[in-house]
């Protein structure tokens, strides 16, 4: 990879890692509402597979889904307006953190529903083979969403209609609460892609030059012409399934692991020091900038109106010519 593109995976990757641990730090202070679910351990996931992408490709996300939305190109401060429920957010401070989507930017939307993103994507990616038009599609989902129905007949339609389209299952061990090794029956999900009748693979997804590698040749099959496919990246997530999960289920020394073993910003920086391709001086400045950016984004947030109650049905309804 170019000198530039490496400098801007891991600045979308610090950006990503110090948006969440601002919100998570101003959740714990009371000031966001509803629920939050976030996504540390995970940015090279989502910044492997976007940085193939360009802004008319389309990618429809999860409930954990700040790390695809900056991935993709969404503004943070716009997102964090919007996690605040502040008028300027993505969505008008009325979807939060769950429901932020900007289709300007190709991002379909976070998605409350388990499995309830890959049939949203595939309708996109069957815009695209009916248009010509070259786009792809990548739809994020988790190993807990890889058991719903909704997600079974996605990847059975991407086979018979041949879309453009690449199923991206980030397996971090655990559906909510449950390990993914008792409620998933096939031992490893790429089996069920297979039987659907697509290729899979399985990428570490704590390595950002794996994904970047192994996203760019099912990307390239997409936009070819020849149909989806299915990429399983083994991950972890730092945080619970929400923020306050005491995490029961998990033992302290995998947590220890997580940071010390499976750190994706640390492999990186580790990798591209030995290689001598950036310096620790180039690195560590992006991480003061990211971190000056997330601080401006926050106080915004913070002083910014909610949403007037005169907007309370903008956005909701929609007429197709007659009365709404």
């Amino acid at each position: 990879m170019e000198r530039e593109l490496l400098l801007a995976a891991y600045r979308h990757m610090r950006t990503i890692r110090t948006f969440e641990e601002r919100v998570s730090a101003e959740f714990a202070a009371n000031h966001i509402p509803g629920f939050v679910h976030l996504c540390v351990g995970q940015e090279a996931c989502a910044v492997g597979v976007c940085m193939h992408l360009e802004e008319r490709d389309y990618i429809g996300s999860t409930h954990r889904g700040h790390g695809h939305c900056i991935a993709k190109g969404c503004d943070p401060k716009g997102m964090m307006l919007e996690i605040f429920g502040k008028v300027g957010g993505l969505c008008g401070g009325k979807g939060g953190s769950m429901h932020i989507a900007d289709l300007e930017r190709g991002m379909l939307g976070a998605n409350g529903i388990v499995g309830g993103g890959p049939p949203l994507a595939i309708g996109a990616a069957l815009s695209a083979k009916t248009l010509k038009n070259g786009r792809v599609v990548v739809s994020f989902i988790g190993d807990g969403a890889s058991n719903q129905g909704t997600v079974f007949e996605a990847m059975n339609m991407a086979v018979v209609l041949q879309l453009p389209i690449v199923f991206f299952v980030e397996n971090n061990g655990y559906g909510e609460f449950t390990a993914a090794s008792y409620a998933c029956g096939a031992k490893d999900i790429t089996q069920r892609a297979v039987g659907f009748g697509m290729p899979a693979a399985t990428v570490d997804g704590t390595d950002f030059f794996a994904v970047y590698g192994a996203a760019g040749a099912a990307l390239e099959r997409a936009r070819s012409g020849e149909g989806p496919s299915l990429m399983q990246a083994r991950c972890t997530r730092f945080y619970g399934h929400y923020i306050g999960d005491p995490q029961a289920y998990r033992s302290k020394q995998e947590l220890e692991a997580c940071r010390t073993e499976n750190d994706p910003l640390l492999k990186f920086r580790k990798a591209v020091l030995e290689q001598q391709l950036l310096s620790e001086t180039e690195l560590d400045a992006l991480d003061r900038q990211v971190q000056v950016e997330m601080e401006a984004a926050v106080q915004a947030a913070r002083e910014a109106a909610p949403p007037p109650v005169s907007s309370l049905t903008a956005d909701v309804y929609v007429s197709y010519g007659g009365e709404s």
